[in-house]
């Protein structure tokens, strides 16, 4: 008997109609997009954490990073909607950045009970560090596409996250 199953899942995939597909994905597995971008996603983040892991980061702290230092100030609450990120792992996210320094929260004025998240110099200086580590991840990520390939799947993958345009929706009907 194989030790990891791999006899059985064969059995299991041949039995359910998929053959092996490139890099031993499933074929009909292989013909989803959203398995596809799930796969392609995980590999993208495992690698930029790896990347950011000496530096005490993740990718959730890059995100928060860089949202703070672009909009200069927003809440917590503000952030999470923001990065699409549950509001407990925001504070969680925050607390680790600004342990290290990378952030603070300060008062807005006129509101005692918000805090809104400000990048420090340090962060600044964290940030490009990690906007390096991340353009480096993304090139070997990228680098089996043409540049007009990777411009062009940018150009898609927002368009996927946008989700469908108001324009879209009136040429087809009500959704």
């Amino acid at each position: 008997m194989n030790g990891g199953g791999g006899l059985i899942s064969q059995a299991a995939s041949a039995a359910a109609g998929e053959t092996p597909g490139q890099a031993g994905v499933p074929r009909r597995l292989g013909d989803t997009a959203g398995y596809l971008l799930a796969k392609a996603g995980g590999r993208a983040i495992r690698d930029l954490n790896r990347a950011l892991e000496p530096f005490g980061l993740r990718s959730r702290h890059y995100g928060v990073l860089a949202a703070a230092a672009e909009y200069g100030g927003l809440s917590q609450r503000e952030m999470g909607a923001l990065l699409a990120i549950d509001p407990s792992a925001i504070v969680a996210l925050v607390d680790d950045l600004e342990r290290a320094g990378l952030v603070r929260r300060e008062l807005p004025p006129g509101d005692r009970r918000t805090r809104l998240i400000v990048t420090t110099g340090e962060g600044h200086a964290a940030l490009a560090r990690a906007r390096e580590l991340s353009a480096a991840v993304d090139s070997e990520l990228l680098a089996p596409l043409t540049g007009a390939e990777r411009a062009a799947l940018l150009d898609l993958l927002r368009r996927i996250i946008a989700g469908p345009s108001q324009t879209a929706r009136s040429e087809t009907g009500p959704p």
